[in-house]
């Protein structure tokens, strides 16, 4: 009679079997001969009569303290870790070496717990219906972080969802969890979708709930219930710090950054040249995952089952009114930014969004204006300042450059602000500093930052440094004004040109000169002089000796008076 086998070899072999193996490998696989692996086939085994033992094989380590000591203390606080018990050991009974039993412990622990242990938390499996539920939250990126160009991009993304057909949007947002992002992303998610569900929910948002003790009715938000009676929703919440009440839309944030976490892996790099191409992939990674066939099926037959989108787009921005000063700048949520120097003195409405400052002029759109964060840890003003916006003015005072408080900001970045050390170091001041306004104005005149400055670098390094050179290089015309004249040479004559043309030979070198320059006479004697409006044209007023200028010592003989043509010619 063969021995009989037990029951847990008998399941590893068809287990084995289950999973395709041939008779033989299986056999080998669990440790039986061919022979019981063809007695288990044909269903001739033999049931096993062993007896589960209900004796110990050993002494119990915990006998002394587990019913008198540790079962009270669990009783009155079921949630005390294994850890903690151990430690309250070795402090009423010292020198026993209870880590040796602390494996011991936990699963006496464990067992514990799952028969005598409190109640614990069952997940109620959801059944969602076609048109009813949309799911909305926040969620951030974990391990290395975006960089935008080298430098990190701080934002979060914004996951909407129709748990029915499992159609999904994800959206890039800046800045914290705010009503502007929640109203634009779930707008444009909406949008994209061209339907609205009937009920919208999220987790306790600030921007959204005042999370106060009281009726839950009454915990909504002003703006938030405006938006979703414009949206035509019911708007639910889960509990407070219970996600998992919203796991129709919190497992799916890690199914999709896995996903964007392989295409980073892929492309080899988490370095955008810019936002945009960061989106890109974001959109790319939504895609693939909504245009499966499975989600494509389902979202047909719930699009039958959704509302229309309203015919007008909620305000998905903040209005605020702002005065620009005298410094070009304006100030918003206590950071500066820089407006066009035209606006000076202006009241300006800003539509406040997530990413961006819509600015307008009464009712005309001005300009946007990318929106600043304040940074985690972040000390000191915030200010985001464009020198397009003052370079003009500037140019007209580039000293001002020297002393500004807004210097660091006006450079456009690290490079520019080593430049502008290094021309502090090879100019005067005042020459760096036109230098560097001049530069700029290029810059900005050719929108080319990154060309000028490595042109300015080359002609440093070979001390060929010239703004004609570099207004020439990008066809420039020299600037307007006294700076723009040429600096004329002009050689001073020789007095004595004069007494050759007065006919007069001329004097030795030091005979009647005078020190105080050519205003004053070279000769003593009558020199006739035409005095505007004296008479008939072509005649002169003849002036007395006593009226002309007389160098000291210069006095010499007198000479002939010379006819009237020539004194006019003089």
């Amino acid at each position: 009679m063969p021995a009989p086998l037990s029951l847990r070899i008998k399941e590893r072999y068809m287990a084995k079997r289950s999973g395709g193996l041939s008779q033989q490998i299986a056999a080998d696989a669990v440790g039986i001969s061919v022979r019981s692996a063809q007695r288990i086939d044909r269903g001739d085994h033999q049931p096993s009569d062993h007896q589960a033992r209900h004796w110990r094989t050993r002494a119990d380590p915990l006998a002394d303290v587990w019913d008198s000591v540790l079962v009270p203390m669990l009783q009155k606080a079921p949630q005390l870790d294994p850890q903690t018990l151990l430690l309250h050991l070795e402090e009423i009974r010292p020198g026993q070496k209870w880590y040796r039993r602390k494996r011991t412990l936990q699963r006496r622990v464990e067992q514990w717990r799952a028969l005598h242990g409190p109640a614990q938390d069952v997940m109620f499996l959801q059944e969602h219906r076609a048109g009813v539920l949309g799911l909305s939250d926040f969620t951030l990126l974990k391990g290395a972080p975006i960089t935008i160009g080298g430098e990190v991009l701080e934002h979060r993304l914004f996951h909407f969802r129709l748990p029915f057909s499992s159609w999904c949007h994800v959206e890039v947002i800046h800045g914290g969890e705010s009503f502007v992002a929640l109203s634009e992303a779930l707008q444009n998610a909406l949008a994209a979708c061209g339907s609205v569900p009937a009920e919208h929910r999220t987790d306790s948002l600030s921007a959204c709930y005042r999370n106060r003790d009281g009726s839950y009715a009454k915990d909504f938000t002003s703006r938030y219930r405006e938006l979703c009676a414009h949206l035509g929703v019911v708007a639910t919440r889960n509990n407070r710090g219970v996600a998992h009440e919203n796991g129709a839309i919190e497992g799916p944030h890690r199914h999709w950054k896995r996903r964007l976490e392989q295409q980073l892996i892929k492309r080899g790099s988490r370095d955008f040249s810019s936002e945009a191409e960061y989106r890109q992939l974001v959109a790319q990674v939504t895609a693939s995952l909504n245009t499966r066939a499975s989600v494509q099926q389902k979202l047909v037959i719930e699009r039958l089952h959704l509302r229309p989108l309203p015919v007008v787009r909620f305000a998905d921005y903040e209005p605020l009114v702002v005065r620009v000063r005298s410094t070009s700048t304006i100030e918003v949520r206590s950071i500066t930014y820089s407006v066009p120097s035209r606006l000076i003195g202006h009241q300006l409405t800003v539509h406040l969004r997530h990413d961006r400052l819509d600015l307008f002029l009464r009712s005309q759109f001005t300009l946007t204006i990318q929106r600043l964060h304040a940074r985690k840890g972040h000390k000191g003003p915030l200010r985001r300042i464009d020198f397009r916006h003052v370079i003009e003015s500037l140019r007209r005072k580039p000293r001002a450059l020297l002393r500004a408080q807004l210097q660091a900001d006006i450079l456009p970045g690290e490079a520019w602000h080593q430049l502008w050390r290094r021309l502090l170091g090879a100019l005067t001041p005042d020459e760096a500093a036109k230098v560097m306004v001049d530069s700029l104005h290029v810059a900005a005149s050719r929108d080319d930052l990154d060309g000028v400055q490595r042109y300015l670098e080359r002609q440093l390094r070979k001390g060929e440094l010239s703004l004609d050179g570099l207004r020439s290089r990008y066809g420039l015309r020299p600037p307007r004004g006294l700076a723009a004249l040429p600096q004329l040479d002009i050689p001073e004559h020789s007095l004595t040109s004069y007494d050759e043309l007065l006919g007069g030979a001329p004097q030795p070198a030091g005979a009647g000169e005078c020190s105080a320059g050519p205003a004053q006479a070279t000769q003593a004697g009558p020199v006739p002089q035409p005095v505007a409006g004296s008479g008939a044209a072509g005649q002169g007023r003849w002036l007395e000796p006593g009226q002309l200028p007389v160098c000291a010592g210069g006095a010499g003989a007198p000479t002939a008076p010379p006819d009237t043509a020539a004194a006019v010619a003089a």
